[in-house]
């Protein structure tokens, strides 16, 4: 599928195009959506062929609390701008994925906004988990799951074949309206099976290579990756022994994760296109969590040659910081175009390497050698090699590599069979 030769650039829209926090729903609609556009050739430079767009319909705030899902939140224009965001990224050949938030949606969404008008005469009641018996701090009349201790969005009850239909729908609307090739289904391990393969159905009888992935950030992935639902998911567990390894100065951390995700004769999801990443918006930016901001250059090199479907982070291909334990808005900004520095032309040349290899985009994951400082490994795919080596020590390091002394320098990774 197109998702294993595509290098993501990750835009979380509504911080990215400098949208208001708060949405009063009586706002004239603005569109910032086309302020992205000035931003394609910078996509075309890195290498990018595959954008995932964050939330981008009404919603009450940080477009994770849904209002209405057939109309762009007018923080960031309308349909139509949405519609000619999308086809200006095709012409460039830049596919497009978008947030699927379909565990949860706000308290101004319709169905719930009936439900505290008429109580339990809603037709929508079982739509979401409520108890009447009860009340909450909103003084509803009724208590209602929320997610994760967030009570300002309220959880769907999946189980409801006319909720299904509903949201089956309006993936239907966004595949016809708004010709996406994908979508990015948030806390994807928590959502209903048969809503998933249900979903899956509709999604591949409208667009036979339409792409889903799912946010999993723990668990076995195994449990939502078939041939009936999703195609991939978030791969937490290597975003967690990439950035440990490197700031605990051992690379065995990193090897014991590989081997068991992608090892040819026991990784567990071998042949998987896991979504790899070093940031995202719920995370704070990688130069911020690296200790040692000498290693990023060695870190995307890293992830943009390991098995994997690789994403960037907005703006984090130029080193910029953010910690996400200082708020939302710290790794969600709006930041300006910048030129090429040394750190994303670095990352363009792998990305532009790695588009051109099969073996990086298909191959089998063998390691030839691991130390706390060294790793080598391979990307094996038909008659191709592709033989890497990183060396995250302060000094000169010696392997011997197909009957060769190889150098590998400090801090750095190199090609050494290509």
């Amino acid at each position: 599928m197109w998702a294993q030769e595509a290098v993501f650039y990750h835009i979380y829209p509504l911080g990215f195009c400098g949208a208001p926090q708060q949405n009063n729903f009586e706002a004239t609609v603005q569109n910032r959506l086309s302020s992205i556009k000035a931003w394609i050739p910078h996509l075309l430079e890195q290498n990018i062929n595959a954008v995932y767009f964050g939330p981008v319909f009404e919603s009450t705030s940080h477009g994770y609390d849904t209002k209405d899902y057939l109309t762009v939140d007018r923080r960031l224009g309308d349909n139509n701008d949405l519609t000619e965001l999308i086809k200006e990224l095709h012409q460039k050949g830049i596919r497009v994925i978008l947030d699927g938030v379909f565990h949860h949606v706000g308290r101004d969404f319709f169905a719930f906004l009936d439900v505290r008008q008429k109580k339990e005469a809603s037709p929508y009641c079982d739509w979401f988990k409520l108890d009447f018996s009860k009340d909450n701090h909103y003084h509803d009349g009724f208590c209602y799951e929320g997610w994760d201790g967030c009570d300002d969005i309220v959880k769907l009850n999946l189980k409801n074949k006319e909720l299904r239909s509903y949201l089956l729908n309006v993936v239907t609307f966004w595949i016809k309206e708004f010709d996406i090739d994908g979508l990015r289904l948030d806390v994807a391990g928590y959502l209903n099976r048969k809503f998933l393969r249900m979903l899956h159905k509709n999604c591949i009888s409208l667009k036979a290579d339409f792409w889903l992935l799912g946010e999993m950030v723990f668990g076995n992935y195994k449990k939502i990756i078939n041939d009936d639902m999703l195609h991939s998911v978030t791969n937490y567990e290597l975003y967690k022994a990439l950035h440990s390894s490197f700031n605990r100065h051992d690379l065995g951390e990193l090897s014991v994760a590989l081997n068991r995700q992608f090892n040819r004769d026991i990784g567990v999801y071998k042949g998987l296109p896991l979504y790899s990443f070093l940031d995202n918006h719920d995370l704070s930016r990688i130069a911020t969590l690296i200790r040692r901001k000498s290693l990023l250059k060695a870190l995307y090199g890293l992830m943009l040659t390991l098995p994997g479907v690789p994403s960037l982070y907005y703006g984090s291909e130029w080193g910029i910081e953010g910690d996400r334990g200082q708020g939302d808005d710290k790794v969600r900004p709006k930041i300006p175009l910048q030129e090429q520095n040394d750190l994303s032309a670095h990352i363009a040349w792998w990305t532009d390497f790695r588009r051109k290899k099969p073996a990086l985009q298909y191959g089998e994951y063998v390691e030839y050698h691991v130390s706390a400082d060294i790793l080598i490994f391979a990307r094996r795919f038909a008659e191709q090699e592709i033989v890497v080596g990183i060396n995250i020590g302060q000094i000169n390091q010696e392997y011997n590599f197909a009957e060769k002394k190889c150098v590998l320098p400090p801090e750095s990774i190199i090609l050494l069979k290509y």
